[in-house]
């Protein structure tokens, strides 16, 4: 079979896939279709036989196109969540396999494409390709142009502010659904702080200034109290009273040559800096939005309950 012709079939077999991911992006029948339309023009004029993830990488066309789209949209809003004839979502013009793909009319509802339509480009495309297509952050990355770490943040600030809208992102259809209880909601918000503060800790160590940056709120205050400032200047090191501003204090830690560990400080996830073992000074988050609101950093740990974890 001629290559051009081996890809065209390829490309048919991949298109209900594609159609899904451009639908899901841009929230309109008519502009997927252009995406997918797009998509096999720019794969028809590369090098597809030294590709070895032909899935994977029709699908980082077609979101590259969509995101592209998203872009491209004038200020001002249109109406892009299509109301078929039927009431569903638009049918896929090409029969898919059951067991392949879902029918975009099982998958995504109004309210869902309605919410997504809120977020921006990036986070719409980061939560889309990992959580409805379990695509690694690593391979979202570059399509967005950040760090897997700075990608996996996107898609998590996009997961909260859906459930904050009361629909559920795992559920098909995407409906409304009843809140969790109190308990619960405590529980997902300190697994999440932890999951947070983790990454942090991940992307300090690493240097990587922009997932610092894409953690942290543009209002954030870094304090310390008089024992961390004493301890700097005992060591030559700068140890500000106060630090305002993302970008300020991302660059505090970016490349910091630091060692501390998750910590429960009076039950919170925290950090501790503690060698041999023994805390020596805590680092004490508060989020909300699924970004770190402000940093205390305390020496002094009179009366606080540390555990290492």
């Amino acid at each position: 079979m001629h290559e051009h012709d081996w890809l065209a079939a390829r490309f048919e077999t991949d298109r209900p896939r594609l159609r899904a991911v451009a639908y899901r992006m841009l929230g309109s029948s008519a502009e997927a279709d252009d995406a997918v339309q797009e998509t096999w023009l720019r794969a028809s004029r590369s090098d597809a036989a030294a590709v070895e993830n032909m899935s994977g990488w029709l699908t980082t066309i077609v979101a590259r196109v969509s995101l592209n789209m998203l872009q491209s949209r004038t200020s001002r809003r249109e109406e892009l969540v299509d109301a078929p004839e039927t009431g569903g979502s638009p049918r896929l013009d090409t029969p898919v396999d059951p067991e392949r793909e879902a029918l975009l009319a099982e998958s995504v509802g109004t309210a869902m494409l309605l919410i997504l339509d809120t977020l921006t480009p990036a986070e719409r495309l980061a939560f889309v390709l990992h959580d409805m297509f379990a695509v690694p952050f690593e391979e979202i990355a570059p399509i967005v142009d950040r760090t897997p770490a700075a990608a996996r943040q996107l898609a998590s600030r996009a997961r909260r502010r859906i459930q904050r809208q009361g629909v559920d992102p795992g559920a098909t259809g995407a409906g409304p659904k009843a809140g969790p209880a109190q308990g619960e909601n405590a529980d997902t918000h300190q697994a999440g702080k932890a999951d947070l503060i983790r990454a942090f800790l991940t992307a300090s160590r690493e240097g990587d200034f922009e997932a610092l940056l894409a953690m942290l709120a543009p209002d954030i205050v870094l304090r310390s109290d008089r024992a961390v400032v004493r301890m700097g200047a005992a060591t030559g090191r700068d140890a500000a009273a106060e630090i305002r501003g993302s970008d300020a204090v991302a660059r505090a830690f970016a490349k910091l040559s630091w060692d501390p560990v998750p910590a429960l400080v009076d039950g919170s996830a925290a950090l501790a800096y503690a060698p041999d073992g023994v805390p020596r000074a805590v680092y004490r988050f508060g989020v909300a939005d699924d970004l770190i609101t402000g940093i205390d950093v305390r020496a002094d740990l009179t009366g606080l309950d540390i555990v290492l974890c």
